[in-house]
């Protein structure tokens, strides 16, 4: 694979992260060439480009008010309608989709039905628009949801999305603040699996998350918590502890992580997305409670040589594809 050329177009952050000079050079030694590309600067100057990947969730959120990060978006955009050779990691309207918890528990929710056979669920949820508590009891009671909830942004982006909240009664829901989604909070033992997707391969790590809770409404005031304090490897937090007693849950199946996974990819039609799912400790469900474009994949050593491998086989693919003869037109 000689001579290729992949542009990464990532935050300073998130190349910081994921240890991007250290890939470039992993990917030189296999014939690769990784490009860091400046959105400030014309696109056509750096390319071309075999495949970019790219995590663009800063520039379409603030493009939404920012007039500046809708040139930058657009400009993207341009250049990759004119260059239909490059390979995109991933759709930009897919990624989008994501960055919105509304569009994604609609998915979680539609996924129920294709993997229902393997015991994979998603919680009940709601979505929330007003501020209005009696408004918002309504509809708590209408689509049944069970207390506590778990309320979460809508926007599943920045540091604000990992605010999140649990809501013991009807008369903790004027903390719920809106625009938001609000979701039945499953018991499961304190323990998170996250799933870090890259193409056909995945990866689980296991990390703390909070604790069970006693089901039904009760009136204990609204916890305030930060998920990415709580979920954190060396996390320890009150929230994370469980009872010596607590029996320990045994880890999802490889099989119905495999079936997951599969399903995700094409329903989304992405490669590189990360699911948090938790087990239902009274069902034993494989139960999916978030979805997040591109995650950081701390934890996961074989990152490097998965996403090479990825790209490698997107352009083999796309080589084939090219390879074969045209349909004759009549």
């Amino acid at each position: 694979m000689a001579n290729r050329r992949v542009g990464f177009c990532l935050s300073d952050e998130k190349k910081k992260r994921m240890n991007l000079s250290t890939f470039a050079e992993f990917c030189r030694l296999r014939g690769t060439e990784v490009v860091e590309i400046d959105l400030s600067q014309p696109m056509e100057s750096q390319g071309p480009f075999d495949v970019i990947v790219h995590k663009l969730s800063d520039v379409i959120v603030e493009a939404e008010h920012d007039s500046q990060s809708r040139t930058l978006l657009s400009n993207f955009q341009e250049y990759v309608s004119a260059h239909s050779h490059t390979v995109l990691l991933d759709p930009l309207p897919a990624m989008t989709q994501l960055l919105d918890r509304f569009a994604s528990y609609r998915i979680m929710n539609k996924l129920q039905k294709s993997l229902r056979d393997w015991g994979i669920c998603s919680p009940p949820y709601l979505e929330i628009n007003t501020g209005d508590p009696s408004a918002i009891r309504e509809a708590v009671e209408r689509k049944r949801l069970s207390y506590p909830l778990i309320c979460k942004t809508r926007v599943a982006h920045g540091s604000g999305s990992h605010e999140m909240s649990l809501i013991f009664s009807a008369k903790g829901l004027g903390d719920a603040g809106p625009p938001c989604v609000l979701q039945s909070f499953v018991n499961h033992g304190a323990v998170l699996h996250k799933v870090f997707v890259v193409g056909e391969a995945h990866f689980t790590v296991e990390r703390p998350s909070l604790r069970n809770f006693a089901l039904g409404p009760c009136d204990r005031e609204t916890i305030f918590f930060n998920s990415h304090e709580v979920s954190k490897p060396e996390s320890c937090s009150h929230l994370t502890a469980l009872d010596e007693n607590t029996p320990r849950l045994p880890p999802p199946s490889q099989e119905v992580m495999v079936a997951m996974v599969k399903e995700l990819r094409r329903e989304l039609g992405m490669a590189l997305f990360g699911v948090d799912v938790i087990v239902n400790i009274q069902t034993r469900a494989l139960t999916i409670i978030d979805i997040n474009i591109f995650p950081g994949y701390e934890g996961v050593p074989q990152f490097f040589s998965s996403l090479l491998s990825h790209i490698e086989s997107v352009l083999e693919h796309r080589e084939t594809a090219s390879l074969l003869p045209s349909p004759m037109v009549p």
